[in-house]
């Protein structure tokens, strides 16, 4: 009798949301893991810094989670060896697609986004789904309340008219502490209506000056 796959996964919840500018990042995620109404941690960090300017944030199974950050961790650990540098985020965006795709036949149960600057000092997002699909954007959000969050950042940061810019700009207009700001905003608005997100907002901020972390409380009922 062949065993449903079904059992193996398991949805921890949670919010991952990222914005883009000029010369930053913001990457942020909401430390609650639950299952159901069952809460089993309220101060569990769902962002996984990768190099000096790329982070990781997700959303999903955090036993696979776990398994897809060691996995590139020891590629990232093999090409600066190889390489004597680190990687890029374009690059790092590229073997998290390749990586994802290699298991498209029994996927990472792993929902991400990758922020961090580009080699120009760029802001950059990139949005992923299961199997390793991924698009550059300005601003992405997954997870459990990513369905509430994203129409906000939609009416915020999308262009006026698809004639004029495309849609999803690759960077948003917004400064550094807007997007913060913004972030905070839209995390406080999902954690009135999903049960997923809660407890604190861990907020990951890159730019040329390196990476900083800010917190803050959200509702824990």
């Amino acid at each position: 009798m062949a065993l449903s796959r079904d059992w193996m996964y398991e949805n921890n919840g949670g919010t991952c949301v990222a914005i883009a500018g000029a010369d930053y990042c913001v990457v942020a995620a909401d430390t609650r893991l639950s299952i159901g109404y069952s809460i089993y941690t309220r101060d569990y960090s769902k962002i996984c810094k990768l190099t000096e300017k790329c982070v990781l944030a997700s959303s999903g199974f955090q036993g696979d989670i776990k398994a897809l950050q060691k996995n590139l961790a020891a590629k990232h650990l093999i090409y600066q060896h190889q390489h004597n540098k680190q990687m890029s985020c374009p690059a790092m965006a590229q073997l998290l697609s390749n990586t994802l795709y290699f298991k498209r036949f029994f996927p990472y149960y792993a929902f991400n986004v990758l922020g961090g600057l580009d080699n120009e000092g760029k802001g950059c997002v990139f949005t992923y789904d299961a199997v390793g699909s991924y698009e550059r954007v300005g601003y992405s959000a997954q997870g459990s309340g990513s369905t509430l969050v994203m129409p906000i950042l939609d009416n915020q940061l999308k262009s006026p008219s698809p004639l004029l810019l495309p849609a999803r700009d690759a960077v948003t207009p917004l400064s550094e502490a807007d997007a913060v700001d913004m972030v905070k905003d839209v995390f406080a608005s999902a954690t009135e209506r999903d049960i997923y997100t809660g407890d604190k907002l861990e907020i990951v901020i890159l730019n040329a000056s390196g990476v900083r972390r800010e917190f803050m409380d959200l509702r824990k009922d």
